[in-house]
């Protein structure tokens, strides 16, 4: 039955049979110019679709899970619903944007996906608005640590904190669910981070705003302006759009420590252009210029050495200042503070924020300038001093001070006297009075000079003793050997201790031992004194001089023992010989034996006997040759 149908269809459509022939032969029945009229109308009916390409299809139908997309291919693909969540009103035959991810599964499927397509789109977009400088809209989704989140188009962006506005803003949840205007600041491709900031847009058009207000400033022109930072050198103020610096020093006339102990974040104030830069764009302003200056109300009966009242608001090096009215400061200076012509500093007589009483000694209103005295509210205590401190009187007094060339003490509030360095101790040698005395030291003081034009008092220490060097003088006379003690050895010479207490100075040279050796340190020897000023109060000592004038003296005293026996021989040979010319003539061949006998005597004496003692054998044989002689 079948094979009648189908034979009755081939019947009815008449169709000639299959060249099978001309199959694979390259046979048509097409024209060249057909044939290429046919193939161009076959391909334009196809899309050439390339993977990862964005391409854009139209919705064929949309099931509970998927969404047929055709895109001109030779098979349709289909797309999960999920991905198109943002677009609830999706329907058939809309136009959407989809990403090729492979042109044939295993099954011979086409798979796209709109969400790849939507981001590649998307960071196409972000880097277009980041090279185009454009604004761009976004919705805040969430806070985290720093800023927010905000979703620009399909990308999560990051708004730092300090990019949401030109204020500070410490509420970032107030912006979460808002949709906003951004400008793409920063974009890291590798990482897939993007960075926005709507503060740029506020910027800019405060920019235009800043350039028709700068436009329409004059000096002195009063404005009225709302605190908008306080550091500690001013305040930031808002002109309306443009901002302006209030220095410290223009905030009050009077000196003040912060900008906070006048004004408060968010005060609103009036205050007054002082400068402008159009270039810089920066804005002096002042708030005190808009009161009058305190110079000019200040009572117009103050004079000179009258007394105010005042507040030390500022201690310098030199002095300190005093406010006694707000903006109306006078100076103390250091010197004005006490009598005493010994300086100090002026910590020890004030400190900030005391009230005290002072005399007016300078007023300046033109300049604006005051400067006032302590001491003043004092008598001079030099007025009186030679009578109170004669010279010879004894006083006690406190040590202030120290110089290299003495020490400053203080006998009364005001009265300084310098204790010249010489005049501490008369037999110590003080280098540095602080080897001497310390600072707060009470020190027992004789006068020695007064001079109260010059205000000076000349004092000393030692002459409360008797000058023990005219008693020295009596001890140590020259040539007056001690024992002594070596303190110290220097490059010049040596400081020895003698008895009561007194030190003197031995050179080099004369510190050589017998052996030839220096004395050392802690050495103790004898010690013979070379020189004596009593003026001076120097003493200068020598150990080698005593054994070397010891050496000397024994020399001396063996030549002059030589001598005599030189002199006692030639008496005794001058005595014989003239024995001998009075003998007679029979006994001149015994005396001539004797005579040789002397003459080699004495020549032996003189070269084996340099002491005389051969000459004296010689005399004695000669002495009882002649006592026989006589005898006989």
């Amino acid at each position: 039955m079948i094979t009648e149908e189908i034979t009755n269809q081939a019947t009815e459509y008449k169709t000639e049979p299959f060249n099978w022939d001309s199959t694979g032969k390259g046979a048509s029945d097409y024209s060249e110019a057909e044939r290429i009229r046919l193939e161009k109308m076959y391909d334009e009916t196809l899309t050439s679709v390339v993977e990862h390409d964005i391409v854009e299809g139209v919705v064929v139908s949309i099931s509970s899970k998927d969404v047929l997309i055709n895109i001109g291919y030779k098979s349709d693909g289909l797309v999960a619903l999920t991905e198109f969540r943002h677009m609830p009103d999706l329907k058939a035959g809309d136009k959407v944007e989809v990403y090729v991810e492979t042109q044939e599964d295993k099954n011979g499927q086409l798979i796209l996906s709109h969400k790849k397509a939507r981001a590649l789109k998307s960071w196409d977009r972000v880097n277009a608005s980041l090279e185009g400088d454009e604004v761009i809209q976004g919705f805040v989704k969430c806070r985290t640590k720093g800023g927010l989140i905000v979703d620009v188009f399909g990308i999560e962006a990051f708004l730092p904190g300090s990019q949401i506005d030109v204020k500070p803003i410490r509420d970032y949840d107030q912006f979460v669910g808002k949709t906003m205007e951004f400008k793409v600041v920063k974009i890291n491709n590798e990482f897939k981070n993007v960075v926005v900031s709507h503060k740029v847009l506020i910027e800019e058009e405060l920019e235009a705003q800043k350039a028709e207000i700068m436009k329409k400033l004059e000096k002195g022109q009063v404005l009225e302006g709302t605190v908008k930072n306080i550091t500690s050198y001013g305040v930031f103020m808002d002109l309306g759009g443009v901002d302006g610096l209030l220095h410290i020093t223009d905030i009050s006339w009077g000196r003040i420590s912060h900008p906070e102990e006048v004004l408060k974040l968010d005060e609103k104030v009036n205050v007054v252009i002082l400068d402008f830069d159009d270039e810089k764009k920066r804005i002096a302003l002042g708030l005190k210029q808009l009161t009058a200056h305190p110079w000019s109300q200040l009572d117009e009966k103050l004079n000179v050495g009258d007394k105010v009242k005042g507040k030390v608001v500022v201690i310098a090096d030199y002095g300190a200042f005093v406010e006694i009215a707000a903006g109306v400061e006078g100076l103390i200076h250091v010197s004005e503070m006490s009598w005493s012509q010994h300086l100090r500093s002026p910590h020890e007589f004030l400190k900030v924020g005391d009230e005290i009483e002072a005399v007016i000694l300078t007023l300046d209103r033109e300049e604006r300038k005051m400067s006032l005295g302590l001491k003043q509210l004092k008598a001079d205590p030099w007025i009186d001093v030679a009578a109170k401190y004669p010279v010879g009187s004894k006083h006690t007094a406190t040590v202030k001070n120290f110089q290299n060339f003495g020490v400053f003490v203080e006998l009364e509030e005001g009265i300084d006297g310098l204790v010249h360095i010489s005049d501490l101790a008369w037999s110590k040698k003080v280098k540095h009075p602080s080897e001497f005395c310390k600072v707060g030291d009470r020190m027992e003081v004789v006068v020695l000079e007064v001079d109260p034009e010059n205000r000076r008092l000349s004092l000393g220490h030692k002459q409360l003793e008797e000058n023990p060097w005219e008693v020295f003088e009596t001890i140590f006379t020259m040539d007056s050997i001690h024992e002594g003690t070596v303190l110290k050895v220097g490059d010049k010479g040596s400081t020895v201790a003698l008895s009561y207490g007194v030190e003197a100075f031995g050179p080099n040279k004369h510190m050589v031992k017998e052996d030839g050796k220096p004395l050392k340190a802690d050495d103790k020897a004898e010690f013979k004194v070379i020189e004596f000023n009593k003026d001076q109060r120097k003493i200068v000592v020598s150990h080698s001089r005593i054994h070397e004038e010891l050496s000397s003296a024994a020399r001396v005293a063996e030549g002059s023992a030589r001598s005599a026996e030189r002199e006692e021989g030639a008496k005794a040979v001058k005595k014989v010989k003239e024995s001998v010319e009075k003998t007679t003539l029979g006994d001149l061949s015994a005396l001539s034996n004797l005579k040789t006998e002397m003459e080699a005597a004495e020549k032996k004496g003189k070269k084996s006997e340099p002491n005389g003692e051969a000459v004296k054998a010689t005399s004695e044989e000669t002495q009882s040759t002649e006592e026989g002689k006589s005898e006989e």
